[in-house]
């Protein structure tokens, strides 16, 4: 299967599942009080809106990208190797793949938007690093595994950091022009980097049942 027909199955695919995700992060991100007041929160995270450093657009979605990356780094606290290495069954993904997945996906979406490297065309070193992790399956399962979740934090942290900083660099004009041979159709680079945010929102649902489904892990809401 080549890349763009994942690409434009996965986005099917979150078509159809992304009221159950959103309803299973909504379950992680307010448990027993009110939706407007997630356990934990500051103003900067729970207002979403332009962002100081940031041209008005980009700022607005660095927010809704802030919400989103702090769900994922709650819903993972403390987990230890073994349970980011377990597996549903032999075709699941493991929670630390995902992890991994999420910032293989920052990284990949930054050569293709801010570098505008044609997809699979970046160089070997980038590859080695992150291309397993983007297609995730039998590869992924072989090897993303054994490793600490300040690993997984650390390289989500990495690939975050290096968007922000290229964000500060762009304006709205860059963020609203339109790609007219992007995979999808044409496609604005908004578009882009929100799929990089509703991704992390769609994975988040998965990585909330793997977790519910882990040995030794008490049920939780949280």
């Amino acid at each position: 299967m080549d890349t763009t027909k994942q690409i434009l199955e996965r986005r099917r695919f979150l078509k159809t599942s992304f009221a159950v995700s959103a309803g299973l992060t909504g379950m992680m991100l307010f448990p027993k009080i009110g939706l407007s007041n997630p356990p934990g929160s500051d103003d900067s995270l729970t207002i979403i809106g332009p962002r100081e450093g940031y041209s008005p657009q980009i700022g607005t979605l660095v927010s809704m990208m802030a919400f989103c990356r702090s769900a994922v780094v709650r819903s993972v606290k403390g987990l230890t190797t073994d349970q980011l290495d377990f597996l549903l069954d032999a075709k699941a993904n493991s929670i630390g793949a995902l992890l991994y997945h999420l910032a293989a996906l920052d990284a990949i979406f930054h050569e293709l938007t801010f570098k505008n490297v044609e997809w699979g065309k970046w160089d070997d070193s980038f590859a080695k690093k992150y291309e397993t992790a983007m297609n995730l399956g039998d590869p992924a399962r072989k090897t993303i595994k054994g490793n600490s979740l300040d690993f997984y934090l650390n390289l989500l942290q990495e690939t975050r950091e290096s968007t922000l900083t290229e964000f500060k660099k762009r304006d709205d004009q860059w963020m609203m022009a339109v790609d007219k041979s992007w995979a999808w159709g044409p496609t604005n680079t908004y578009c882009k980097w929100f799929h990089v945010c509703e991704h992390e929102s769609h994975h988040q649902g998965q990585i909330a049942l793997i977790k519910s489904r882990v040995p030794g892990i008490k049920p939780s809401i949280e």
